[in-house]
C-alpha cells in the first residue's frame, strides 16, 4: 500500500485585492507530496510558484489571502490543515521552520546583513529546541561542516557579505535544516549561482535529503534542474496546475501543449550550429486581464475555436500517475 502523502494540497485558492482588480494569484491548484519524495513546481514567471510555497507556510504578503482550499500536513498518524491556523498563532510558528522549511531565493536578501550567519542559525535551533546557547552554538557550526562550509568555526562569526554566493546558499540550507525538517521548500535555489556552484547545491541537498529522509518541494524553471532531481512534477500556468505526472512521463510522453513547448524551447546539445530556437508564442498574460476558458488558449497551437475560449478544463487522468488539464483528452 503506498505511504500516505506527506502534503496535500487541495483547491488552493491565494488571491491579491488590488485597486485595479482581484489578482487571482494561485486559483486551484492541486498536487501530492510523498514522503522522500523530490516534488517539483515548474513554470514562467508568474505563474504562481512562489505565492504557492508562502501559502503553504502561511507567509503571503498582505492584501494576499487564502480564500479557499486544503493545506493538509501529516505529522505522524494525523493531518493537520494548515490553511485553517492563525498564520501567527503559537501552532503554525512551530512547524514553520522546524517541520517545514523554506529555502529562500536570493539569500542575499535573506539574511540579515548586520548580525552574523551563525547568530541567525543559533536562533533558529534555540526557537525550535530545547538547548543552551552553547549547544545551539556547536550544533550551528556542525551544520555549517555537514553542508560543506570550509572553516566552520571561523565563517560562523562572519556576515552574509563575507561569504560568496556559494557559501551563503549553503549557509541557507544549514539554516533550514538545523532543525531536521520532515518537508524542504526550496524557491529557486540555484539562481544567480555560476553552473559548478549550481552543482554542487543540487548535490548537497540530494545527498542531505538521503541522509535525513525529508521531502522537497522544488520550484523552479529550469527543465535541466528538475531532470536530475525530482521525482514528480507539476507544471503550473497562470496559478493553475495543467499537468502532474513522475518526471519521466513529463520528459518522454508529454501531454499538455504548454508542458511540450517548454520542451521543445530548451537548447539542444546536439542541435546544429546556428539553430534557432523554437520560443513559445506569445506571454504569460496580464494578471488584471485573464484570458476567458483555458488560460493557455491564447498561445496555444492546438487551441480548439468555441471551446477552448469558452470554458476551463478541469484537471483529469491521462494514464497511470498522469493528470492533465486539457480539452484534448477529454
Amino acid at each position: 500500500m503506498a505511504a500516505e502523502p506527506l502534503l496535500s494540497v487541495r483547491n488552493l485558492k491565494t488571491y491579491f485585492a488590488q485597486d485595479e482588480g482581484l489578482v487571482k494569484a494561485v486559483d486551484g491548484v492541486s498536487f501530492d507530496v510523498a514522503p522522500g519524495s523530490t516534488m517539483a513546481i515548474v513554470g514562467e514567471s508568474g505563474c504562481g510558484k512562489s505565492v504557492t510555497a508562502r501559502s503553504i507556510l502561511r507567509i503571503v504578503d498582505r492584501p494576499g489571502r487564502i480564500v479557499e482550499g486544503e493545506i493538509l500536513f501529516r505529522r505522524g498518524e494525523a493531518a493537520t490543515d494548515l490553511a485553517t491556523l492563525d498564520a501567527n498563532g503559537a501552532e503554525m510558528r512551530a512547524i514553520r521552520g522546524a517541520e517545514i522549511a523554506l529555502i529562500f531565493q536570493e539569500p542575499m536578501s535573506s539574511f540579515s546583513p548586520v548580525h552574523s550567519v551563525g547568530n541567525q542559525i543559533d536562533e533558529a535551533i534555540l526557537l525550535h529546541q530545547a538547548v543552551s546557547r552553547r549547544g545551539a552554538r556547536d550544533k550551528t557550526i556542525e551544520m555549517l561542516r555537514r553542508v560543506g562550509v570550509p572553516s566552520p568555526e571561523e565563517r560562523v562569526d562572519q556576515l552574509s557579505n563575507q561569504l560568496s554566493g556559494g557559501l551563503r546558499q549553503r549557509a541557507m540550507i544549514a539554516m533550514a535544516l538545523s532543525c531536521q525538517p520532515t518537508l524542504l521548500i526550496a524557491d529557486e535555489p540555484t539562481t544567480a549561482l555560476d553552473v559548478t556552484t549550481q552543482t554542487q547545491i543540487l548535490e548537497l541537498m540530494r545527498q542531505l535529503q538521503k541522509e535525513d529522509g525529508m521531502a522537497i518541494m522544488l520550484i523552479t524553471h529550469d527543465l535541466g534542474v528538475v531532470a536530475e532531481m525530482a521525482t514528480d512534477v507539476a507544471v503550473m500556468y497562470l496559478g493553475r496546475v495543467v499537468e502532474q505526472a513522475p518526471v519521466d512521463a513529463i520528459f518522454h510522453d508529454p501531454k499538455h501543449p504548454y508542458t511540450r513547448a517548454l520542451l521543445r524551447s530548451i537548447p539542444r546539445i546536439r542541435s546544429r550550429t546556428r539553430e534557432r530556437l523554437t520560443p513559445i508564442a506569445g506571454s504569460v498574460p496580464h494578471p488584471f486581464d485573464r484570458p476567458h476558458g483555458c488560460s493557455f488558449h491564447p498561445r496555444c497551437t492546438d487551441f480548439i475555436a468555441g471551446r477552448c475560449d469558452a470554458s476551463a478544463p478541469e484537471l483529469g487522468p491521462a494514464g497511470p500517475g498522469h493528470a492533465v488539464s486539457c480539452f484534448l483528452y477529454e
